[in-house]
């Protein structure tokens, strides 16, 4: 199967090229291009395969003296980021009108922005500097005026990119491009997720170039030919030609031949996936990125239209090679079965082990996004699973999704998420087998008010309402790291790292009953323990808070009710609060016996961050902590001067800092110099100094956390992203450290949670 699966799909690929080849053309080196770049001189005469196309999306200027020029909205102008390969777009105001041209070496300040004001879709016009706001740039989307520029073409060199200035063959190439069908389905009314119908990109067909559209609708067209191929070559082979299809058990030819094509049908929605107007340029590592690099179709003003016959990242080639290196590791084993089936109504078998993943209340809308896919596996799969494949775009309606544009309203939502998931688990609590419990997967973090101390997640509310209505009680958490680092959606971010697992039995008939003090007592003697075993794990501080409510709700569920003064039965949302309360002490009683300077700076941080605040105050609160703004100066913690007194961030930590010879040496500067060389030198870096803490190592830690908490409290996610990243490091970092050959192996074993 993986022989064939790679022969046709090579059969596919040259077959393409063959119809459609000329729609991507080389770039060719001329003389004229040459004496404007010296670096390519090596390639004059030679004719480059383009890796892609880098596109800007336009508007009409704002300014009635350019009504009639379309302004790029470029997000940036650089092209590569790579120390000694840097490369930008310059362009070029001349006689009423722009042009671009592409240039090698470190871009100015100007490149670095492009025309991108801030955050949004907030832009200035290129020809003369006036700001275009959002609702601008939105009206010019909506009634059609929206359009694209060519900035530059990315090629294969000899030793890398090559980054050169479009030519008008390149750029109008793409309006020959007629493609014979298009998927008009309408985008899904999702703002949370889908951005893009809100600047006139209201179908699946505008998501594309029509060059993309004729490549994605001929390899559609090549899946069908090559599976009528493969029947006749599977009969030739000697298999029968019963007619049988897949979907019946079929062994035969026809079955064969279908299987094939479900894994080349799989190849086209990687294309279609890497193929788009929102796939981005990375200047970074000078990769394109695909349209799902995070679980949204979001607006890319500057887009990258790959080439699908070259061999790097986005191209046929190299997806399918993916592919293959994936399917070829499977081998031969046992056949299983899967089946799929509605699991509050389900009747699969009793006395079931349960291992679930169940939906994350608003978080993230499957059906919706899953309809991008949908529209082109539809074309080419629909006569080999006509039931899956009925409908024009994926059902939606039973979605376990608490989504208000869906419901109509947010408590209409709430209601059927937690209806819903209600039935869900008690349908679970009546099918599992008796020894073994339910393992239930959980990961999200999603709150009402954002900056709330006292915030609680309606997810997760919803969520524990459902598992303790089915009767079931939490008996353990399992953090298990699940994120890769690196991903999108957690570069330069707080998104959580770990999913948090709940072990979950049922509840015994006879739990008793406790009052509301016997709870808050049982969770201040249970939960710091928890605490420290999760700490001990180096769980990240982003998960922290999520993973604490498993034990809390362990001592919760426990009991059949909790009763409050009054005699009422105490909510799953009170019981979460006093759980987040619980912890929030507990982090504070473990940040042990810290010297009076790091406690000052504690407080000082959690009130100004790392701002400037009065003198007065600051001296005030040192008098309180038994130290001085003297000596705090001394100990390298803060700077202070005309009435101001600022801590010292970790980038403005000086490099020489050798905690050895420092007379004054606290656990704020350890964590904080941690954090400097952490950010500069990586786990190897840090690793090196924290051989030098010893003992102290612990207490580093512990600060991470508490300072992390302080961030999160106050709304901080930027200041945050160092604490997270060092704890999260921390495993590794102990390791090395313990690696060296002058630090004995009993000083850093409470750092990584005992012996490894």
């Amino acid at each position: 199967m993986a022989e064939d699966v790679r022969y046709y799909g090579k059969w596919m690929r040259d077959e393409a090229e063959k119809r459609i080849g000329h729609l991507y053309p080389k770039m060719e080196v001329t003389e004229k291009m040459a004496a404007e770049r010296p670096d390519l001189k090596r390639y004059v005469g030679r004719k480059l395969t383009v890796i892609a196309w880098l596109w800007a999306r336009t508007v009409r200027s704002p300014n009635p003296a350019f009504a009639d020029v379309e302004v790029p909205l470029a997000s940036t102008f650089v092209l590569s980021k790579k120390k000694g390969k840097e490369a930008y777009v310059e362009p070029v105001i001349k006689e009423g009108g722009y042009h671009l041209t592409v240039k090698v070496g470190t871009p100015p300040e100007s490149s670095r922005k492009g025309t991108k004001l801030s955050r949004g879709a907030n832009f200035r016009c290129l020809m003369s500097g006036v700001p275009m706001p959002p609702d601008y740039i939105k009206a010019e989307g909506v009634t059609g005026r929206m359009g694209e520029r060519l900035m530059a073409i990315v090629a294969e060199g000899d030793r890398g990119r090559v980054y050169l200035t479009p030519t008008l063959e390149h750029e109008l190439i793409v309006f020959q491009a007629k493609p014979e069908w298009e998927p008009r389905q309408d985008l899904p009314n999702d703002p949370r997720a889908i951005w893009v119908p809100f600047y006139g990109l209201t179908t699946f067909a505008d998501l594309f170039t029509d060059r993309q559209l004729v490549v994605l609708t001929t390899f559609s067209a090549l899946v069908s030919e090559a599976g009528e191929q493969v029947r006749l070559d599977a009969v030739a082979a000697g298999l029968p030609d019963d007619g049988v299809p897949l979907r019946e058990g079929g062994f035969g030819a026809t079955a064969y031949a279908e299987a094939v094509v479900v894994y080349l049908s799989l190849l086209v929605n990687q294309i279609a996936n890497h193929s788009s107007t929102i796939c981005g340029w990375n200047n970074v590592n000078t990769q394109m990125r695909s349209v799902f690099a995070r679980q949204a179709i979001p607006m890319v003003w500057d887009y990258a239209e790959s080439n699908p016959f070259c061999e790097s990242s986005g191209s046929y080639a190299n997806l399918f090679e993916r592919q293959l290196k994936g399917f070829e590791t499977l081998g031969y084993g046992q056949a299983g079965a899967a089946l799929q089936a509605d699991v509050t109504h389900q009747s699969i078998s009793s006395n079931k082990l349960i291992s679930t993943d169940p939906p994350y209340y608003d978080n993230i809308g499957y059906a919706d996004l899953s309809d991008f896919f949908y529209v082109w596996l539809r074309r080419t799969l629909r006569q080999i699973f006509p039931e899956i494949f009925a409908t024009l775009e994926v059902p939606k309606s039973e979605e376990l999704m608490a989504s208000p544009y869906r419901h109509g309203s947010k408590k209409r939502a709430e209601s059927f998420f937690l209806g819903g998931m209600t039935r869900a688990m008690n349908h679970l609590a009546k099918q599992t087998h008796r020894v073994f419990p339910i393992a239930i997967y959980y990961a999200f973090k999603q709150s009402e008010r954002i900056g709330d101390p006292g915030t609680i997640s309606t997810g997760w509310e919803s969520f524990l309402e459902a598992v303790i209505e089915a009767g079931l009680s939490v008996v353990g958490t399992w953090p298990i790291r699940t994120e890769k680092k690196g991903r999108v959606i957690g570069i330069n971010s707080n998104a959580l790292a770990s999913s948090i697992v709940l072990v979950c039995r049922t509840r015994p008939a006879n739990a008793p009953m406790a009052t509301r003090r016997e709870f808050i007592d049982a969770l201040r003697e249970e939960l710091p323990e928890s605490l420290l075993k999760l700490k001990a794990g180096s769980i990240a501080p982003v998960d922290l808070r999520q993973a604490s409510i498993g034990p809390g709700m362990s001592v919760f569920t426990r009991y059949a009710h909790v009763l409050d003064v009054n005699g009422k039965a105490l909510s799953v949302r009170d019981a979460l609060s006093l759980i987040v309360q619980t912890m929030d002490e507990s982090l504070v009683e473990q940040e042990g016996d810290l010297d009076a300077d790091t406690r000052w700076a504690i407080d000082w941080f959690a009130q100004e961050g790392f701002t400037s605040g009065e003198f007065g105050v600051a001296e005030t609160l040192s008098k309180a902590m038994n130290t001085s703004e003297d000596g705090l100066v001394t100990a390298g913690i803060i700077e202070s001067g005309g009435g101001k007194v600022r801590l010292l961030r970790p980038d403005e930590l000086p490099d020489d800092w050798d905690p050895e010879t420092d007379t004054r040496r606290t656990v704020w500067e350890m964590v904080h110099h941690l954090i400097r060389v952490h950010s500069q030198s990586g786990e190897p870096g840090a690793a090196e100094l924290l051989a030098k803490l010893r003992a102290d190592a612990e207490s580093a830690r512990e600060l991470a956390y508490r300072l992390y908490r302080i961030c999160e409290q106050k709304n901080r996610a930027q200041e945050a992203l160092g604490y997270n990243a060092l704890v999260q490091s921390w495993p590794e970092i102990a390791r090395l450290a313990r690696e060296r050959p002058q630090v004995e192996q009993a000083t850093l074993l409470s750092e990584a949670g005992g012996p490894q």
